[in-house]
C-alpha cells in the first residue's frame, strides 16, 4: 500500500494544537460521518469538542468528511475547520488507526482508494469485526441513494435546497447563542417533520440492510441521510452514524463489542442547563 502526503496539510497550517482533554473515554471503535468541513454548516466546534472527551484504536470516517462540492463553488475554511483536521490527524500519529472511507460530497478522495496519506487509510468499503466476533459492512451509502446515483443534476439542487435551509439555522443557532441558548436543529426538526422525507429514511434504511445481507455479515455502520439511530428492524444491526450539521452524533463500540450512539448536541444541552438550574434561587413553600 503507498503511502503519498496528506492531501490535507496545506490546510492545516497555522492550525494550533488542540490539547486532549485528560478524562478522555476511550472505545474501541469510533465512527464518525457527514462533518462537511468547507460548508457554514458544519458544527466544527461541537466535533473539537466531542473529540476532547472521546478517543478510540480505530476511527472510522463514514465519508462527506470534507464538502468537495461545496468548496468547489466557494472557498469556505474557517480556523475551527483546520483544527478538526489537525486533531484528527494528531490521533493519528499518536497510533489510533484512521480509515476514511469517501461518500459523494468528498468523492474527489475515491482515486486514492488503498493508499495511505498522513497515516489514513483510504477505502471504499470496509469489514469491522466488533469485539463479539460479529463483523459490520462500514460503507458511506450514496450508492443506494436513487437521486444521487441516476439524477446529479437533482442531487445539485437538492443540496442547493438543503444549504439554503441549514444557513438559516446558522442564523437561528447565532440567536439562540445570544440569548444562551444551547444549539438546535431547525433543519433536523423540519426533516423528520415531512413524510416524504421520513419514507426515503426507511426506504434506504432497508436497502443498506439487504446489502449487509448480501455480504453475509451481522450488520451494517453507514450514514449519508444524517439520521442517526441503531435498530434492528430489517433483519440485520443497521448503524447510522448521523451528522455533524444537524444532529452532531456519532457512533462508538464499547470493549465488550456493543455499539453506543452518543447525541452530543443533546448532551451539550444538559450541561448548558444544569448550572441554571444549580443556580435557580429557592421558592419558599
Amino acid at each position: 500500500m503507498e503511502t503519498l502526503p496528506s492531501p490535507f496539510e496545506g490546510l492545516i497550517e497555522g492550525a494550533f494544537e488542540v490539547n486532549d482533554a485528560p478524562e478522555a473515554r476511550r472505545y474501541r471503535s469510533l465512527f464518525l460521518s457527514d462533518v462537511h468541513l468547507g460548508t457554514k454548516g458544519c458544527q466544527a466546534d461541537l466535533l473539537l469538542d466531542f473529540l476532547r472527551y472521546h478517543d478510540a484504536d480505530t476511527i472510522y470516517l463514514v465519508g462527506d468528511i470534507v464538502d468537495g462540492w461545496r468548496l468547489r463553488s466557494g472557498w469556505y475554511w474557517p480556523q475551527a475547520h483546520n483544527d478538526v483536521v489537525q486533531k484528527l490527524l494528531r490521533k493519528s500519529r499518536k497510533g489510533t488507526r484512521m480509515v476514511y472511507l469517501p461518500g459523494n460530497h468528498d468523492e474527489f478522495l475515491r482515486d486514492y482508494y488503498g493508499n495511505h496519506f498522513g497515516g489514513i487509510e483510504v477505502v471504499e468499503t470496509a469489514i469491522h469485526e466488533g469485539a463479539d466476533g460479529k463483523r459490520y459492512l462500514v460503507i458511506h451509502g450514496d450508492v443506494f441513494d436513487v437521486v444521487v446515483r441516476h439524477a446529479r443534476w437533482l442531487a445539485f439542487l437538492g443540496d442547493g435546497a438543503y444549504t439554503a435551509a441549514l444557513g438559516l439555522n446558522t442564523y437561528l443557532n447565532w440567536i439562540r447563542r445570544k440569548f444562551g441558548f444551547p444549539y438546535w436543529s431547525l433543519s433536523q426538526w423540519a426533516k423528520l417533520k415531512v413524510k416524504n422525507a421520513v419514507n426515503f429514511i426507511g426506504r434506504f434504511e432497508e436497502a443498506v440492510a439487504t446489502e449487509a445481507r448480501r455480504h453475509k455479515v451481522d450488520g451494517v455502520v453507514c450514514g449519508h441521510i444524517h439520521h442517526a439511530v441503531i435498530h434492528d428492524s430489517f433483519g440485520v444491526e443497521y448503524i447510522n452514524c448521523g451528522d455533524w450539521v444537524e444532529s452532531c452524533t456519532a457512533i462508538v463500540e464499547h470493549a465488550d463489542g456493543r455499539f453506543e450512539l452518543i447525541d452530543w448536541a443533546r448532551q451539550t444541552r444538559a450541561r448548558v442547563k444544569a448550572p441554571l438550574l444549580l443556580e435557580r434561587p429557592k421558592v419558599a413553600a
